[in-house]
């Protein structure tokens, strides 16, 4: 009897809950963007935390898998350092003369193949900022990033890959 309830309690949380990564991620994202932690905001970041995954699980039939959380972890530490740094970066180029400014669309590369780490790239992208993730290839194979400005297009695609990329391949194998 125990093992029944156990295992009607592990559908019920899987239809309600299909992918706790993601929710969390959705979570904390939408607090992120909001910037405002007001009993109304946490309770939309909840709902759609709830909401989010499954409609995505309706979308898209690949599901979250991730392998390392250590990896993940560490590139949360990467990234809010990276944050930290492009907010100063942008500003400074921002509030400096207009001339100084050279954006450039750039054409990334794609090694990863899991639609769920290439989305969490685009959406670390995206975050930074001064950089947009504007679009992704057809065959998943190359994203199209705007960059407010940089000297070096280059240098700049493969810091996107060996900071964010690499270790997303080892979260979303």
């Amino acid at each position: 009897m125990k093992r029944q309830t156990l295992r009607r309690l592990l559908i019920w949380r899987r239809r309600v809950l299909p992918s706790i990564p993601q929710s969390l991620t959705v979570f904390v994202f939408w607090l992120l963007m909001a910037e405002d932690y007001s009993a109304s905001n946490l309770l939309m970041a909840l709902l759609l935390a709830v909401v989010m995954p499954l409609i995505a699980t309706r979308l898209e039939r690949e599901f979250a898998r991730m392998a390392r959380l250590d990896v993940f972890l560490m590139l949360g530490a990467i990234l809010l350092w990276d944050l930290l740094k492009a907010n100063f970066t942008v500003a400074r180029q921002v509030l400096g003369p207009e001339r100084k400014l050279s954006p450039h669309y750039i054409r990334v590369p794609l090694e990863l193949t899991n639609i769920h780490g290439i989305s969490a790239l685009a959406a670390v992208i995206t975050l930074t900022p001064g950089t947009v993730a504007a679009a992704l290839t057809e065959d998943r194979k190359h994203m199209l990033v705007h960059v407010l400005s940089t000297d070096d297009p280059e240098g700049m695609i493969q810091e996107i890959k060996q900071r964010y990329e690499v270790p997303l391949r080892k979260v979303f194998p």
